[in-house]
């Protein structure tokens, strides 16, 4: 079955003034469509995948047919970080960094996990993701990765995401992706990456 788009369980304006409509627009229906036509039209004709998910897909890149293994990559990571990345934003009620307990015996205070995981996104060199993952052992860790490449590839579960690719921010903050960091963080969704990080170590 292909993939779709998900809908945002927002208002594309619900997130202004840390994220603007417009950008919210686009990068929703043009950037993310874009992946999800691209990964559907890679899996055309391997029935044998159709009814993989995509982090089944995306957790065994190297089982796949090579011809189609860098579009599923890029078009598969594409979709699967764009879905995380609109779930663990939110407006109105999102909860607080105390929702995740497990974080602040990782990281101390939720300064310093912003000051870690914003050093990881604007240290990303062109465009890419800066992550909060979970391994196996159940121990949190921050880390960035390339492109639209997610940590899943790797054996962890991502639980919270910020895309620091240029159409994530440019129209509202140009160059200035330190400041789109910044204030990221008003809009991120406690209740969503707790909910996440129990799901992974359960």
């Amino acid at each position: 079955m292909p993939f779709s788009v998900p809908d945002l369980p927002y208002a594309y304006d619900a997130l202004e003034p840390h994220i603007d409509e417009q950008t919210m627009r686009i990068h929703h229906d043009k950037h993310h469509a874009a992946y999800v036509a691209k990964v559907n039209a890679a899996l055309e004709g391997h029935e044998d995948l159709a009814d993989k998910s995509i982090e089944d897909l995306l957790a065994h890149l190297d089982q796949l047919p090579e011809s189609i293994r860098t579009a599923v990559r890029n078009n598969g990571g594409g979709h699967y970080n764009h879905t995380l990345f609109w779930e663990i934003m939110a407006p109105g009620d999102r909860g607080s960094f105390d929702d995740l307990a497990p974080a602040r015996s990782a990281f101390g205070s939720l300064e310093s996990l912003q000051e870690r995981f914003n050093a990881a996104g604007a240290g990303q060199f062109g465009s890419g993701w800066a992550w909060v993952t979970v391994a196996a052992d159940g121990k949190l860790a921050i880390e960035a990765t390339p492109n639209q490449d997610s940590p899943i590839m790797e054996g962890r579960t991502p639980i919270l995401g910020c895309d620091v690719w240029e159409h994530a921010y440019y129209l509202k903050y140009q160059n200035r992706r330190p400041d789109y960091l910044s204030a990221w963080w008003n809009v991120v969704n406690w209740h969503e990456v707790a909910k996440r990080f129990r799901s992974a170590t359960a």
